[in-house]
């Protein structure tokens, strides 16, 4: 098998991300067949070891897995938690196969949640650069405006960075709060929490709908499928 990278070799096998995986290779916690693994070495991964923290890695030779899970609030996008805390890998115990979440939702979040083996598919995808489109249903508390909802679309600066700006829909209003949709392209921390915060809306349920072309339509909260045919041939065309 063709030799790749020692940190690709990581993000394929779902550890973590490729500067992750260096900056544990640097810090001498890798050894490959025996040896203590420096950065910018190659592994075959059909053929040699790979051992981190006392594990042998075991790379995924054949099909990568590629589902979507319906998330529930008060679960971490995780796989594992040292403070014992419910985890999304929790909800995908069943399907037998290590994966890993692309990208997040917060704990008191909800939605669509992909997870997949395929490491290098999942950077490309989490890379600011490729604008993959997120929506949400965002039900608020407060008072709306017109006005507020111009400042929602528009460039914010949060936490010290300028987003890229949203698009914005009021979709129901009642008296103290309402329902927006929201449309982003980025995955700052607690963005659009942080967005509404900024015209005194306070964020009571958030719920992700869709990543890209994928929609959580006909899935049930708590629940997983496999992604069809065609939405992982649309996820795959993004890279390129």
């Amino acid at each position: 098998m063709e030799k790749i990278r020692l940190q690709k070799f990581f993000t394929e096998c779902g550890i973590m991300s490729r500067r992750s995986a260096e900056a544990e290779i640097e810090a001498g916690k890798v050894t490959v067949n025996g040896i203590t693994a420096s950065l910018g070495d190659k592994v075959d991964p059909a053929a040699d070891v790979v051992v981190y923290k006392g594990k042998i890695l075991e790379y995924p030779l054949g099909e990568h897995i590629y589902i979507m899970l319906h998330k529930p609030r008060g679960y971490l996008t995780s796989m594992t938690d040292d403070r014992g805390r419910k985890c999304v890998s929790e909800l995908v115990s069943d399907l037998g196969s290590r994966v890993y979440p692309i990208g997040r939702l917060d704990l008191n979040s909800e939605g669509l949640l992909l997870l997949t083996d395929d490491g290098e598919l999942a950077n490309i995808l989490t890379h600011p650069k490729h604008n993959v489109k997120k929506i949400y249903n965002v039900s608020f508390r407060g008072e709306i405006s017109n006005e507020k909802l111009e400042i929602l679309c528009a460039p914010m600066i949060i936490d010290g960075y300028k987003t890229h700006g949203a698009d914005v829909e009021l979709i129901e209003k009642h008296d103290g709060g309402g329902k927006l949709k929201i449309a982003i392209s980025e995955g700052r921390n607690r963005q659009i929490r942080k967005m509404c915060e900024q015209v005194d809306l306070h964020v009571s349920r958030l719920c992700r709908i869709q990543i890209g072309e994928i929609k959580l339509s006909g899935l049930a909260l708590g629940k997983w499928r496999f992604l069809d045919k065609s939405q992982i041939k649309y996820l795959k065309s993004i890279k390129k």
